[in-house]
């Protein structure tokens, strides 16, 4: 079960879920709910009540599919770096959700700065989605949580057709199917942290 800030961001997570572990990915379902994630400014009775919200419509819409809840991924773009904010942010949240989904897997996508600094990992990926794009060699190799704005960045970088939010995922699925997310290019410790949730999921 996924929840996110919007569909872009839970079909990214999906296709690397699929590569990161498709032991998992082949035997389920992977459904996302509609609900917008908005955590990462909430503390104390606001953040347990919000959370329980996600968690109670993760189950109900598991109960909905007919289908066992195994897992449920939650992503929100951080909007800043991965610094000592970030590591409190992510560790007070990603508590609270495993503290809320007892008997089920949990991992927690806070991408720094968003989703798309994540896609620049995979700089080979983008020719498969549009020939004519190319990675800027300033963005290449990169501690990608330190890029702001990799949105922006790739729409001024790529050339046409300009960069848009919903190629996201279609960066993310060449990324998988072309075998380029065991190997990225860079480093991006948002990125790390939630793959290494999924690493823990037995």
């Amino acid at each position: 079960m996924f929840a996110g800030e919007d569909r872009n961001d839970c079909d990214i997570l999906a296709a690397l879920i699929r590569a990161h572990r498709p032991d998992i990915a082949d035997a389920a379902k992977l459904v996302r709910i509609n609900d917008p994630v908005r955590l990462r400014r909430k503390s104390g009775p606001k953040l347990a009540a919000a959370v329980e919200v996600l968690v109670g419509k993760a189950r109900a819409k598991a109960r909905q599919q007919r289908a066992e809840l195994h897992g449920f991924v939650v992503h929100e773009d951080l909007d800043g770096y991965t610094n000592a904010d970030y590591k409190q942010i992510r560790a007070t949240l990603a508590a609270e959700l495993t503290r809320q989904c007892p008997g089920f897997r949990t991992a927690f996508a806070l991408a720094a700065w968003e989703t798309e600094g994540w896609l620049l990992l995979f700089p080979e990926a983008f020719p498969h989605v549009h020939p004519r794009w190319e990675v800027p060699a300033h963005l290449l190799d990169k501690d990608t949580g330190r890029v702001k704005n990799a949105k922006e960045e790739l729409k001024r970088g790529l050339g046409l057709p300009l960069f848009r939010e919903s190629d996201g995922p279609a960066v993310a699925r060449e990324a998988q199917q072309q075998g380029l997310i065991p190997s990225p290019r860079g480093t991006n410790r948002s990125y790390e942290d939630f793959v290494g949730d999924l690493a823990d999921w037995s």
